[in-house]
């Protein structure tokens, strides 16, 4: 069996990785700050797909909580074959509303965390000439869309950039950029959704199938529904100062309340 480590692995799309890749034999090293929910999701998963199922409580927004899964990932006795960076949040607020403290540690979880965990992991994926990394950006990285956005850009330029110095070792790279998934991020961000329009949620276990997917051809870069590749498309047609505008507007429409 192979393993894989998921962080933000007890919600959301954590969760639906963690679901996928136990149902598909692989053991795997759950990763999340509340050891308690951490149990339980890897019991449920052991005994649902008899599995081996880690549990590392550890917060990203901390040195500690990225050293404790760095030394995890740089393990070669105990190799990880597959990485997914999926802790993350959001901020409710427009720019300037938000404090530092608060945009500070979302940059360490979305950027330093990724760079650093994403470093262990392919490290040691190098030298044994095989392993796989998802970074999960957001299609937010594609539109002037305050700081949240502008992290997630980072997330996808990284990523890339990083496939490219890889290519040919082995070692597979690509950014999941989703839309709105009905996962708890927007709750836990006090973020309304009342007035997001049904056609615009993804479902989590359908976007995991088809991430794992673009990984296994190859791709960097995956927009796993058909719907927001054509959102995507536009925006690259679209002038930045006309797409700022209309972002903004959505934001405001579409956003927190």
């Amino acid at each position: 069996m192979t393993t894989a480590l998921i962080t933000g692995s007890t919600a959301g799309i954590g969760a639906a990785f963690a679901r996928r890749l136990a149902a598909d034999g692989h053991d795997l090293v759950l990763v999340a700050r509340d050891t308690k929910r951490l149990r339980e999701q890897a019991t449920e998963l052991h005994d649902r797909h008899g599995i081996e199922a880690e549990v590392l409580t550890a917060d990203l927004a901390r040195d500690e909580g990225i050293e404790a899964v760095a030394a995890r990932l740089a393990d070669r006795r105990n190799p990880v074959d597959l990485l997914i960076n999926n802790a993350g949040f959001g901020n409710r607020g427009r720019y300037l509303d938000v404090s530092m403290a608060d945009e500070l540690k979302m940059l360490k979880v979305h950027c330093e965390a990724v760079l650093r965990l994403t470093s262990a992991a392919t490290e040691a994926m190098r030298e044994r000439g095989r392993g796989g990394v998802v970074n999960v950006a957001s299609v937010a990285a594609f539109v002037p869309r305050g700081t949240y956005g502008a992290s997630k850009a980072w997330v996808v330029q990284f990523t890339q950039g990083a496939a490219r110095d890889l290519a040919g070792s082995g070692v597979r790279l690509m950014a999941l950029c989703p839309g709105f998934v009905r996962t708890e991020f927007h709750e836990r961000a006090g973020m309304g959704t009342d007035n997001i329009p049904g056609w615009m949620w993804l479902d989590a276990d359908k976007l995991v199938a088809s991430a794992l997917g673009d990984l296994a051809r190859g791709k960097t870069l995956s927009i796993p529904d058909p719907r927001y590749k054509v959102l995507m498309g536009v925006t690259k047609v679209v002038p930045r100062g006309m797409l700022g505008g209309i972002t903004s507007r959505t934001g405001r429409k579409y956003g927190p309340r």
